[in-house]
């Protein structure tokens, strides 16, 4: 097996109510894997199963993706693939979501090169281990070898990454530390690219370019065991927060090909192993299923078709920091079991440490949980990531209703818009305006086809009245059976169900009205959706 590695002013409520859907994605975890042959990166994949009634074209993920306009893959560039403006919003909102977590978990965000030079492969033991599977180049002029005669780098050949972590060395080893400063997290974005075989590369679960949030912790050895629980805790928060709890975890072992020491490997296995315990969630041992430098914990989540696909990893590593001779600075020794190494300095009062590395990622690939997505929610979004949040759509031919449908777009699109510079955190939705001169009925179909969270129809009665009182109807598109949406709906209209002679599913009819309300009250609306992971 090849090794592996590391590293979202008055309204009518109307008559009838339609909820939007979420689906959940769940993993079976009641299944024994099967470990003697397991790879999370096998190609192969089980026919899909016919089922009667489903349409197979609105669960396949490449169709989605083609209908919501998603992403494109072209021959030019095998494995990589060309995010049209939906995608790139989701992918944004994805990252944003974890940004907007990073301060509660004491991750700063780093930015780091895309090549590096031989040598640096070679000190961390990727060139050696994982040249295969890396994009080599040469620079202007270079032959692409060492001289040894030559100083080194002179005439090197570089790699693209396929990983983080060395970058992040460079950047801890960069300043002096302090025992003080203990832990230090990095979180990264930055696209990797791993030079697979062409007849592994499937859609976005396996690509040759991709976006990892990844991230490295540089901890003291006593700060282990709670910065692993920590990442847990993180895992767990973020896979509830989008429906896909029900994930699996699996404790990889040192595998044959490693490097380090056997009583290190056996150290940092109980260690990982403690903390899963502690967190109370199920395990699995997958026996030499490690890196080659350090034991790991991978989340598994199943397909529709019960492939399994590796998405969160927390892996420990005390190799790396002795391979680039990273140390902190401590008032005294730390007295510590996993203690990994110790040197003395020039003067008797000052001696450093080597920081344990922690390799974590909570979504893994972003392409590849994009793809869990997109089968999960067959293309209907939670209005927060939706890149299709609303359409706003005229009725009839007549000119100033069209006109009117434009700026109500624009207006809703970016409600907090000032003249000059906007401001860093003025709020934007996506609304499209739909003038064709198809029918209502028609206009409607396609809106939810496309997935739209919502759509609000124009005519001339919405024109009636002054500009500060012209109105929208707005529908849902109806599409799930989760009644979470309308219950914040309800909440922010201030007509609970409670208060109603009916209840929200005594409502649901196969008919559906509008809510008649204001831009404004549309405006708060959208925010109030915005801020609720539905």
């Amino acid at each position: 097996m090849r090794p592996a590695w590391p590293l979202w002013p008055s309204c009518v409520f109307f008559k009838t109510v339609q909820p939007l859907r979420r689906t959940s994605f769940r993993s079976s975890s009641s299944k024994t894997p099967k470990f003697a042959d397991y790879d999370v990166s096998s190609p192969t994949e089980p026919a899909p199963v016919e089922k009667p009634g489903v349409n197979q074209e609105q669960k396949d993920p490449l169709a989605i993706a083609s209908t919501h306009d998603i992403y494109a893959l072209h021959s030019s560039s095998p494995g990589s693939p060309l995010y049209q403006p939906s995608g790139t919003h989701i992918l944004q909102k994805l990252q944003a979501f974890l940004r907007a977590q990073y301060p509660s978990y004491g991750f700063q965000e780093v930015l780091t090169p895309t090549i590096y030079k031989r040598s640096l492969w070679e000190t961390s033991g990727h060139w050696e281990n994982y040249k295969d599977d890396m994009f080599t180049v040469t620079g202007r002029g270079a032959q692409g070898c060492n001289d040894p005669d030559k100083e080194i780098g002179e005439d090197e050949e570089y790699g693209l990454k396929p990983m983080n972590c060395p970058g992040h060395c460079l950047l801890f080893k960069s300043q002096t530390r302090s025992y003080k400063e203990m832990p230090i997290r990095y979180a990264d974005f930055s696209p990797l690219h791993r030079n697979e075989l062409s007849g592994a590369l499937s859609g976005l679960t396996r690509l040759r370019r991709f976006h990892q949030d990844d991230g490295h912790i540089f901890c003291r050895p006593s700060q282990v065991k709670h910065e692993i629980s920590r990442t847990l805790d993180f895992v767990q928060m973020v896979y509830q927060t989008f429906s896909m709890g029900n994930y699996e975890l699996r404790l990889g072992t040192r595998p044959e090909q490693y490097i380090g020491s056997v009583d290190d490997w056996d150290k940092a296995e109980a260690r990982l192993k403690m903390a899963l315990q502690e967190s109370g969630q199920q395990f699995y041992v997958n026996q030499g299923d490690g890196a080659f430098y350090g034991p790991k914990i991978d989340i598994i989540l199943t397909d529709a078709d019960g492939k399994d696909h590796q998405t969160a990893t927390i892996q420990l590593d005390f190799q790396l920091p002795k391979r680039f001779k990273l140390e902190y600075d401590i008032s005294e020794p730390e007295q510590d079991q996993m203690s990994i190494s110790r040197s003395a300095s020039n003067t008797a009062s000052a001696q450093t440490e080597t920081p344990v590395l922690i390799h974590r990622a909570i979504l893994g690939s972003l392409e590849r949980f994009l793809a869990l997505l997109i089968e999960s929610d067959a293309g209907k979004w939670p209005f927060w990531m939706n890149p299709r949040q609303l359409v706003i759509l005229s009725v009839g031919k007549n000119a100033k209703v069209r006109q009117r449908a434009e700026k109500m777009a624009k207006q809703l699109a970016s409600p907090d818009a000032r003249p000059g510079p906007q401001t860093l955190n003025a709020q934007r939705f996506m609304v499209d305006c739909d003038n064709s001169d198809q029918s209502l009925a028609k206009k409607i179909v396609n809106a939810r086809k496309k997935g739209y969270s919502f759509y609000a129809v124009v005519g001339e009665r919405n024109l009636q009245r002054s500009p500060e009182l012209e109105t929208l109807d707005i529908s849902p598109c109806v599409h799930s059976k989760s009644q979470d949406i309308w219950q914040a709906i309800e909440a922010f209209l201030g007509s609970p169900a409670s208060a109603s002679n009916t209840s929200i599913e005594a409502r649901v009819e196969p008919r559906a009205t509008s809510i008649v309300m204001t831009i404004h009250r549309c405006q708060e609306l959208m925010k109030e959706l915005e801020s609720r992971f539905l």
